[in-house]
């Protein structure tokens, strides 16, 4: 059982990206992580802290329940894609590590989903 992230424009062939729920745990701890706090301290991940607290463009993917609740908005796309890819940069100087190797390529997945999402104006769906 796991976690698919996929453009809601009812094509079967475009790209999606998938997680076990563990493996999408460990990918938005390591989003956090590099926006500079820490996931599990937020209301909603076990933390009292608001989210009001932080500042970041990926708050959209960060701040949901893993499979239920609303989709993102091809609007919510195009928040995220930018500092999405801005942080694969950045993990890509770091590839020697295997895990972070493993986030790398995940974030490059689903920037490339997001990035279908805003150029067909579609919502990111989670199943």
């Amino acid at each position: 059982m796991g976690l698919v992230l996929f453009p809601g424009d009812g094509d079967n062939s475009s790209p999606d990206v998938s997680w076990s729920y563990s493996g999408f745990a460990a990918f938005r701890r390591c989003l956090a992580q590099a926006e500079g706090f820490d996931l599990s301290e937020m209301w909603g991940f076990g933390g009292d802290r608001p989210w009001s607290d932080v500042t970041t463009a990926l708050e959209p993917l960060l701040d949901r329940p893993d499979d239920c609740g609303d989709d993102l908005s091809s609007a919510d796309c195009a928040v995220i894609l930018p500092r999405l890819k801005a942080i694969a940069d950045e993990w890509a100087q770091n590839s020697d590590d295997t895990l972070l190797h493993q986030h790398l390529v995940d974030a490059r997945r689903l920037a490339d989903v997001l990035r279908l999402c805003v150029k067909k104006q579609v919502p990111l769906l989670f199943s």
